[in-house]
């Protein structure tokens, strides 16, 4: 098994979640990307946008990314947007074994209004407008997402799934 497994995907199939558990089923140790920048820069994901722009965001995404390259026996849960910039996927594929968590825009759309958290990129939208956010985000999105090592259903998966697709590749 790979010391470090990278699960990328839209936002609300489940990586953050499926990612603890999985890091704790395999005695691996769970970073959130997303978490892990914002202790480090000591802000929001948001508010690193407003104040700093994409550009500086992606920058520190690259560089957080460079240093877990460094680390081992990591469950890493990747930003949703994080493998389509600066070749984090060719990072990712080279450096460990990269999971897509697939899912229907529709599945997540349902997911996404039911989540607790509070994702500033769908704040205000009514159903239709996020599905059709989710449709159109995850288009582009989807080329770098399928250069994976894995792609897996992410309805109904279980973290003894991801162990058992790990200990068999």
């Amino acid at each position: 098994m790979n010391t470090r497994i990278f699960l990328i995907g839209f936002m609300g199939s489940g990586k953050s979640t499926l990612g603890s558990q999985l890091a704790r089923r395999i005695g691996y140790r769970f970073i959130d990307m997303d978490q892990l920048i914002e202790e480090t820069a000591e802000m929001s994901i948001p508010t690193i946008f407003n104040e700093h722009g994409e550009k500086v965001f992606r920058k520190w995404e690259y560089d957080i990314l460079l240093e877990l390259c460094r680390r081992e026996k990591l469950v890493i849960a990747t930003g949703g947007g994080a493998p389509c910039h600066s070749q984090i996927m060719d990072l990712m594929n080279a450096n460990g074994t990269t999971i897509y968590i697939q899912m229907s825009p529709e599945a997540l759309k349902d997911r996404l209004i039911r989540s607790r958290t509070e994702r500033p990129l769908i704040k205000g939208k009514s159903e239709e407008e996020l599905l059709e956010f989710i449709s159109t985000l995850l288009e582009t999105r989807e080329k770098f997402y399928n250069r994976a090592g894995h792609i897996v259903d992410g309805m109904n998966l279980q973290s003894e799934e991801l162990a058992n697709l790990l200990q068999d590749s």
